[in-house]
């Protein structure tokens, strides 16, 4: 079992100190981040929690997931890769459609 943990549905106000304190109770911590907007700075409701041993991460798992904090019941689980994504043109398409 892996000990990187997805932790999902969290407050636009958690941060990164306060996930490490939340799961710190569980074992070490190797690190906790929440993922930002890269525009606006604003909170995407998710992050990643890596604690030492896949012991500490199961337990991590058994007492936080559906716990509420800062108003939100979270949802914790073992984190996935992320999948593969097609690549973006980034830009118009317009000329494409025969616009």
């Amino acid at each position: 079992m892996s000990n990187k943990l997805y932790v999902g549905n969290l407050s636009y106000a958690v941060r990164d100190e306060d996930l490490m304190q939340q799961f710190s109770s569980f074992g070490q911590v190797q690190s906790a981040k929440v993922m930002m907007e890269r525009d606006t700075g604003r909170s995407k409701g998710f992050g990643f929690v890596e604690m030492s041993s896949s012991q500490e991460a199961e337990a991590a798992i058994q007492a936080m997931n559906g716990k509420n904090m800062g108003g939100r019941d979270l949802v914790v689980n073992i984190a996935r890769p992320m999948e593969p994504r097609a690549p973006r043109s980034g830009g118009y398409e317009g000329n494409r459609r025969g616009y």
